[in-house]
């Protein structure tokens, strides 16, 4: 019996060979952890990346002393790719119009993929995939909304104590919305230049900004964005973004069922497989607004 046909050449179905490679590209810009932390290769049975925990200490001596002798400490940690997949169903009409699918997979897929994982590292999804998987979660957090300017600093300030420098903001819309009102003294914009002109803020305290709505989650009080040592944070992947498409499997989408065959339709299906670590947890800051009370 010949088995599912989940392959690119499905008959009736063409999608440009490159297709993947597209998903993919867009999938790094979209992802503000991809933008900031550093991509390792990763195989599929994951990988132990050594952690430098401590560094050897060096010491002034007399002429004829013998030289002080002093050693770095290191760790390790395993990071393990984990499965994130979206399957989306099309109409057959999409046969009729190849160019069509195709800006529409790499317009929706790559924002799908990029926001779950960007969402699980933030802490903002339903936790980690796995214990080989680490977010932000529970970062000390900082209240942004009141005295905003002082609080950022705070944030440099609490991420330096834990041996890190901050090197990137990722902020809400939200939290974008609030630098743009924080003026000062005498009534002009602190975080931008020409109210006329700047519509966004592009660099905190020297830092760059990438604006995501991934990173807000809802609360009391809310969160508004990360902050912290983006070169301390590695993710990985296998393959790159992996596609597969089918006009003849029976998808389960909640209580309903779709035939593809039987409702003449199609569908893709878009996975990757992907790790995140940190060094050190302390060196990122959870920004917030402010808690409302009951």
């Amino acid at each position: 019996m010949a088995g599912v046909d989940i392959n690119r050449t499905t008959t009736g179905v063409m999608l440009p060979p490159d297709v993947s490679n597209e998903i993919w590209a867009k999938t790094l810009t979209e992802s503000a952890v991809m933008q900031f932390a550093r991509r390792i290769p990763l195989p599929g049975r994951g990988v132990s990346i050594p952690i430098i925990t401590g560094e050897p200490t060096a010491n002034w001596v007399a002429e004829t002393d013998a030289k002080p002798v002093s050693r770095g400490t290191l760790d390790n940690k395993l990071i393990t790719p984990y499965v994130l997949a979206v399957i989306e169903p099309f109409s057959n009409q999409f046969r009729r119009d190849v160019p069509a699918l195709y800006s529409e997979l790499v317009r929706r897929l790559p924002f799908a993929l990029s926001r779950k994982f960007d969402e699980t590292v933030f802490g903002a999804a339903s936790g980690a995939p796995g214990s080989n998987f680490d977010t932000l979660g529970d970062a000390t957090a900082v209240n942004i909304a009141t005295d905003t300017y002082d609080a950022l600093v705070s944030a440099d300030s609490a991420i330096s104590v834990a041996d890190g420098i901050l090197s990137g903001w990722v902020i809400a819309p939200q939290a974008k919305s609030l630098l743009l009102t924080t003026k000062d003294t005498t009534g002009r914009p602190l975080f931008i230049n020409n109210a006329q002109t700047d519509g966004a803020v592009p660099a905190l305290l020297g830092s760059p900004v990438h604006v995501r709505k991934a990173v807000y989650a809802a609360g009391n009080p809310p969160v508004l964005g990360f902050a912290g040592d983006w070169s301390d944070a590695v993710y990985g992947t296998v393959e790159g973004v992996q596609i597969a498409i089918s006009d003849q499997a029976t998808l389960t989408d909640g209580a309903s069922t779709i035939n593809l065959f039987q409702q003449n339709m199609f569908a893709v299906r878009a996975e990757i497989e992907i790790g995140f670590r940190v060094k050190n947890a302390a060196e990122f800051v959870k920004l917030t607004g402010n808690t409302v009370e009951a």
